[in-house]
């Protein structure tokens, strides 16, 4: 990566914070948008502009493959996601045989081979697509994947509430501006919405060390 991990963290905390420190007197000047200016922020972290760059967008990273006895933050998200579909799940980050069950369940209402192991196909049919005023448990699992990346030296960005607000959002549109970068705008939309790209580089363990 173009940028040492506990720096680009750095940036995307900052960049949830800085939403709600503002100066009254330069929020009031500024334009009205959708979202906060992230892109300056990584600009002043000392990131390359993608676009203008020599190098060639690295191509994004694969989906993870976990099944029973899996353990770890992609089956947290796993979990979570099950959730969001109708399952009752602890999210522990183990593949135990309630989490195989519910993903077999899964497979056989969606057409897909039961087989108990989650891969490219069974991730794409898995995630929902969340954004700004989106509610439960895919959101929780956006902000467990964001707290995730900070590790022990950093205190948690983002409450796991399963509200996407503001402070979610800021945190989602900062993660993508580093990936633009990193892979080509043509292959990451910063836009704040997390959908099959952004969920993808999330549950791969993009910039989590």
């Amino acid at each position: 990566m173009k940028i040492r991990i506990r720096t680009l963290f750095g940036v995307l905390a900052l960049a949830v914070g800085l939403v709600f420190a503002v100066p009254s007197a330069a929020a009031s000047s500024a334009p009205a948008g959708p979202g906060p200016a992230v892109v300056t922020m990584a600009q002043a972290a000392g990131m390359p502009n993608a676009s203008g760059g020599d190098d060639t967008p690295a191509p994004l990273p694969a989906w993870p493959v976990v099944r029973r006895g899996s353990v770890g933050q992609p089956v947290r998200t796993l979990q979570y996601l099950l959730d969001a579909r109708g399952a009752t799940l602890a999210v522990d980050g183990i593949f135990g045989p309630r989490t195989d069950a519910a993903v077999r369940s899964f497979q056989s209402a969606h057409g897909l081979v039961v087989d108990g192991i989650v891969g490219p196909r069974t991730w794409r049919s898995v995630i929902i697509t969340v954004r700004y005023g989106s509610v439960g448990s895919a959101v929780k699992a956006v902000q467990d994947q964001a707290n995730f990346r900070g590790g022990r030296e950093w205190p948690p960005v983002l409450v796991v509430d399963g509200v996407f607000g503001s402070r979610t959002r800021s945190w989602v549109t900062a993660f993508q501006t580093v990936a633009a970068n990193d892979f080509g705008h043509l292959n990451v939309t910063v836009d704040g919405v997390v959908g099959p790209v952004t969920w993808r580089l999330l549950i791969s363990g993009y910039l989590s060390g």
